[in-house]
């Protein structure tokens, strides 16, 4: 069984590429679906194991196959399920193999591989991933306990080293610049745009600053309001956005939209509105929630989640020490597991094994329960039973002794040595 990782991410990718290759969450059991057909359809394998994870940072798929073309497929897959050429996307993917995956899968949870090092929203990211493809029935052994030792090293990570520690969030940097905008964030109106858990992390940043107003815009009102009142703002319909974007000085924007939900004439619109004050916009979303033209209008100051992640950069330096305790876990759990994984190789030989050791002993036993029923001696039919057994269970190393080469003979004496106690050689056998 191959385990493969292909994907990309803000390492490899700019947004406006990983926004087109992203799957909402409720795209990833039908996408596993259609996945797992493309192998039926194509192949008499059995459809491999699979996962997707598709954060703000990546789009990754997680494969254990039999298949040594799963690369090209998996590629192809990807590339037609969004409508891109291979040609395209091909200069952005990685593809990771057998221990490479591991190790991979083992970084990511552990928040070594994020924008933000150390943050564990990621881990979240990636049970919802394995949720998902569960039931999609999609997960099977080898992914499932890939995936169950993936959680329990990030469990190591976080509880033995500091990596986490002082950590510079999406949040904090969006602070940061809303700062270098306005002199103090405390005179301003901020609007928050969506109620899942990074808007959740923002507002409680902003709202630390006391701006003038915090409001939360949500399409579920309800959901809008108990955030809002958790950060001591209030809420208002996502609906009302056009009419009332004018009012603020600062918008933050995370929806899992999978189109913009802020156009290039609306932000016109409302610059015009507040003449010439300037907005400072903060598009975490991927897919983006915010036309990226909006970028060239005077006035206003539009960062996506890769600006930000230039800033958190700056504070990583100082853990880096952490990050090397970190990457010893995770290299000795790695090997760990390529362990585990080449004892399963061995699986169907062993069950072959005892298959075939079993017919034949169902057969001897019916032959002597035939030799009983006719009345002969039992001790010469347990005689004549063990010896048939023996002779039977041994013919297929003897065989294989005889036919050996020079070199294959010494290799088999060793190893049939270790089955049956070792026996002094003779130079003088006969084979």
């Amino acid at each position: 069984m191959q385990l493969l990782t292909i994907g990309i991410n803000h390492h490899t990718a700019p947004v406006a590429l990983r926004e087109r290759v992203a799957f909402p969450l409720d795209q990833l059991k039908p996408a596993l679906d259609a996945f797992q057909g493309l192998w039926q359809s194509r192949s008499s394998l059995a459809a491999p194991e699979a996962a997707i994870l598709s954060t703000c940072n990546r789009t990754e798929l997680y494969c254990a196959t039999d298949d040594r073309a799963a690369r090209e497929s998996a590629l192809q897959w990807l590339s037609s399920y969004h409508g891109l050429s291979v040609d395209e996307l091909a200069p952005h993917v990685y593809a990771l193999p057998q221990s490479e995956a591991v190790r991979h899968a083992f970084r990511v949870a552990s928040g070594l591989d994020s924008m933000v090092l150390g943050e564990t929203q990621i881990l979240g990211q990636m049970k919802n991933a394995v949720r998902s493809a569960s039931e999609a029935g999609a997960l099977g052994t080898y992914l499932n306990q890939l995936f169950q030792r993936t959680f329990a090293v990030a469990k190591e990570v976080r509880g033995n080293t500091a990596v986490g520690a002082q950590s510079v969030s999406m949040a904090a940097a969006a602070v940061r610049l809303a700062q270098r905008i306005f002199d103090k964030i405390s005179s301003q109106r901020v609007l928050f745009i969506g109620a899942g858990e990074m808007i959740e992390l923002c507002a409680t940043h902003f709202a630390a600053q006391e701006p003038r107003e915090l409001v939360i815009a949500n399409r579920t009102i309800e959901r809008g309001a108990k955030l809002a009142e958790r950060v001591g703002g209030h809420a208002m319909p996502l609906s009302d956005l056009p009419a009332r974007m004018h009012e603020f000085d600062i918008i933050v924007s995370c929806t899992a939209s999978t189109l913009p939900i802020i156009g290039l004439g609306a932000v016109e619109r409302a610059i015009k509105a507040r003449r010439r004050r300037p907005i400072f916009m903060v598009d975490l979303a991927v897919p983006r929630d915010i036309e990226p033209e909006v970028a060239e209008l005077q006035d206003v100051f539009l960062y996506t989640v890769d600006d930000l992640g230039a800033i958190v950069r700056e504070g990583n330096a100082s853990r880096q020490a952490a990050v090397a305790q970190a990457e010893a876990i995770i290299e000795t759990r790695v090997q760990s597991f390529m362990q585990w994984l080449d004892t399963r190789s061995v699986v169907p030989v062993i069950r072959h094994m005892h298959t075939q050791a079993d017919a034949l002993r169902r057969v001897e036993l019916e032959r002597a329960m035939k030799m009983l029923s006719r009345g002969d001696d039992p001790a010469a039919v347990l005689e004549a039973l063990s010896q048939s057994l023996t002779n039977k269970l041994i013919h297929g190393p003897t065989h294989a002794l005889n036919r050996a080469s020079s070199n294959e003979r010494a290799t088999l004496v060793e190893l049939l040595g270790g089955f049956y106690g070792h026996a002094k050689r003779s130079d003088s056998s006969e084979h």
